[in-house]
């Protein structure tokens, strides 16, 4: 069984809190929401003041609660998820680099100036496709056994970037904070969380995983682009270099990589995830068992 992350509101239409929840941790902490006060009480002793500027308020609040269509007057001729469905075909095509408000509203067949009524700029706007790509997420469900899940969580990323690269072009380490893309970051976390491993731990193994995924990803997309620019194979490549071997490398410089070559250490087909994704859980594996038996031998 797997939680599939769709089934929660699209952040790009009405998504409204669930009815009674207090939202935020300072309103769930004086709700009395145990977890919250704790988590309040932490933010307070690491974040100090909470800093509000109106650029930020307005980039979470149309994540979080966007404006629900109009329902009197004219209709209008498009809604905020016409507009990001146009955005992401627009990063499809050509890369965030192609990405504008004016590129987008010539998608859309409309004047630049009308999507400022649904999203204020290109900075919310690729937080609304970032969210909106990670919507489609099939995401492990909890209490699932850790290491099939967190191989799912592996495999849900590896598809993401793959169909979405030009998230690969964000900055990683400032994805947006937003509904779907917590979501992805909550059942990474809670496949390993109860494993034995430190807080601290759980945050660095998963930093790993995802880390080794988006570089595999980013090698396989770009190997990819090369081969429809050039039309040349990744093993015709290497052909059309085999004289360097005879020609140019110098076996004492490189002693390491003659054994190995000999050896056959390089003969086995580059895999795009699942070989070296087992060789990462493997590691996981034994720093879980360290966690759980501190005081044995190894």
């Amino acid at each position: 069984m797997t939680h599939r992350n769709d089934e929660h509101a699209d952040p790009t239409t009405d998504a409204p809190a669930p009815e009674g929840r207090p939202r935020g941790v300072v309103a769930a902490a004086e709700a009395g929401v145990a977890s919250a006060v704790a988590a309040a009480e932490h933010a307070r002793s690491n974040l100090g003041d909470v800093v509000r500027t109106p650029e930020v308020t307005r980039r979470l609040a149309l994540l979080w609660d966007p404006p629900a269509p109009a329902t009197r007057g004219r209709k209008a001729r498009l809604t905020l998820d016409d507009v990001v469905r146009a955005g992401t075909a627009v990063a499809q095509e050509g890369g965030l680099d192609a990405l504008s408000m004016r590129r987008v509203a010539t998608e859309l067949g409309v004047g630049a100036m009308s999507l400022y009524t649904y999203v204020p700029g290109r900075t919310e706007l690729v937080d609304l496709m970032v969210d909106r790509a990670y919507a489609g997420l099939d995401l492990p469900r909890a209490g699932a056994p850790w290491r099939p899940a967190l191989s799912q969580y592996a495999h849900e990323m590896w598809r993401l970037y793959l169909r979405h690269p030009w998230i690969l072009q964000t900055n990683m380490w400032r994805a947006p904070l937003a509904p779907h893309v917590l979501d992805a970051q909550e059942a990474g976390l809670r496949t390993i969380v109860d494993t034995g491993l430190s807080e601290i731990q759980v945050v660095e193994i998963l930093g790993l995983v995802d880390n080794f995924v988006q570089g595999l990803a980013r090698a396989t997309i770009a190997e990819s682009a090369e081969q429809d620019a050039t039309g040349m194979g990744t093993d015709e490549y290497w052909t059309t270099m085999s004289s360097f071997w005879e020609d140019w490398f110098d076996v004492e410089r490189y002693p390491t990589m003659t054994r190995i070559y000999v050896a056959g250490g390089f003969d086995a087909p580059q895999g795009p995830l699942d070989a070296s994704l087992e060789r990462l859980l493997d590691a996981i594996e034994m720093a879980i068992d360290r966690a759980q038996n501190p005081t044995s031998p190894g």
